[in-house]
């Protein structure tokens, strides 16, 4: 066919389609009927024109890898645990290595890195096992990140001069901002001044890879264009370092938003995560199994998390159309202004000190704090939904004696260095009123 199919139609102007909303509207206010606030600041439009576009943004194609984590106690289960993860489909396997007693040469041992990506992941900060896993497996990408375990735990691994000492590659975790209930906006400046901090320490020196851990919510289109942004912001900063290190980003659903009650519904959340993940852009996608948050890992769950990457890598083809979010007008309007509104804010954190410095005057912790106290008040009065929770709840749902792991909050009293960022589910209050009734 070679005649265009529209060409007899007049192009109809953004101005014009509101003008006709308007009509139909009969009297109502636009503002107050069709457009929609957000947390944020950002105010959702009911259509989105390409005569307001200013520009597009290029994402380049990314192709993703279907990942799992396994925790290293015993390292020829975990050995065994990643050689029989692979055979079912990981592309890439995330090993958490709690302490330098781990054995690496037996946790890697007939696992091949040219055709799997390896992660090691490490709870601790040892340069002398890091030099060691060098010599083992050239490959494998080193994951430690000093200012996040500050952030989530309240104190440096060891002290500040000790730990902050890097080599070819920078982690940054995100995902503590996300699960303690900050918002996107939050996410991605706290993300940002969090990489400042490094580069700023690192400046002149190569660096190959920089790692970002993030946690994806389950506003859908808002968390495509979260790690659209990110992209963005990251290329910005860089560029003002001459960096030319590769943006790795390492997606994970959070577990904000996850139930013990009706728990199948979390297969649910996760998926559409995971789609966001995808189409916004993740290098690695690690799926968090529907039962993570009161099971013991388990080979049921795991393998359902798994099976849920598979079929949207294989049978859904989320790994054959590349920046499939590309042209969306709304997707690119809600990337502009996420990356604007985060961009503002982390000058705002540089001009008061950094962000270590308002880590240690708290400041960051009471923003986080407010956002997602907001949060809970809309999940408390039912404006945020989380079915099957606190709404629909299935009455006859017994949970106390399936419960192999504490889902709540831990408070175990200690000295800090600084106030932690606690994550806490938006459902702990409603789940443990149940519990006391079951």
């Amino acid at each position: 066919m070679s005649k265009s199919l529209f060409s007899a139609f007049e192009n109809v102007s953004s101005k014009a389609w509101k003008q006709k909303i308007q009509v139909d509207l009969k009297g109502a206010d636009y503002n107050d009927t069709l457009i929609w606030k957000t947390t944020e600041g950002i105010d959702v439009r009911p259509f989105y024109h390409q005569d307001e576009m200013d520009n597009t943004f290029k994402i380049q194609p990314q192709q993703w890898s279907v990942g799992q984590i396994i925790f290293v106690q015993n390292e020829t289960a975990a050995n065994q645990k990643a050689i029989d993860a692979i055979q079912r489909g990981a592309e890439t396997i995330k090993f958490i290595i709690p302490n330098p007693n781990i054995s690496i040469e037996k946790t890697l041992e007939a696992i091949d890195s040219n055709t799997t990506n390896i992660q090691l992941e490490l709870q601790f900060f040892d340069p002398q096992f890091i030099d060691q896993v060098a010599q083992i497996s050239a490959k494998a990408q080193l994951i430690v990140d000093p200012i996040g375990q500050l952030a989530a735990t309240g104190n440096w691994f060891k002290n500040e001069a000790h730990t902050l000492v890097f080599g070819e590659s920078l982690t940054i975790n995100t995902t503590t901002y996300q699960n303690a209930g900050a918002t996107n906006v939050q996410q991605l400046a706290y993300g940002l001044a969090h990489l400042n901090e490094y580069l700023n320490r690192v400046e002149g020196k190569p660096l190959k890879t920089i790692h970002f851990n993030v946690s994806v919510g389950t506003n859908y289109f808002f968390e495509i264009a979260k790690l659209r942004a990110l992209r963005l912001l990251y290329n910005t900063l860089a560029s003002e370092y001459q960096c030319e290190a590769q943006l790795h980003i390492h997606a994970i659903p959070t577990k904000r938003n996850k139930t013990i009650y009706d728990y199948n519904t979390n297969m649910l959340r996760t998926t559409t995560e995971c789609m966001s993940a995808i189409l916004g852009g993740a290098n690695t996608v690690f799926n968090l199994p529907y039962d993570a948050i009161y099971h013991k890992d388990n080979e049921f769950g795991e393998r359902i998390a798994r099976n849920q990457l598979l079929i949207l890598k294989h049978e859904s083809y989320f790994d054959a159309v590349h920046n499939a979010s590309d042209g969306s007008y709304y997707i690119e309007t809600l990337t502009t202004q996420l990356s604007e509104k985060a961009l503002t804010l982390f000058k705002d954190i540089e001009a008061n000190g950094g962000f270590i410095a308002q880590l240690k005057a708290g400041t960051i912790q009471k923003k986080i704090k407010e956002s997602a106290n907001k949060e809970q008040e809309l999940f408390d009065n039912g404006k945020l939904t989380l079915l099957g929770t606190n709404k629909h709840p299935n009455k006859n749902d017994k949970m106390k004696h399936e419960l192999e792991l504490f889902p709540f909050v831990k408070i175990n009293p200690r000295k800090t260095l600084i106030q932690p960022i606690i994550e806490k589910r938006l459902a702990e209050t409603v789940e443990q009123d149940r519990l006391k009734t079951e």
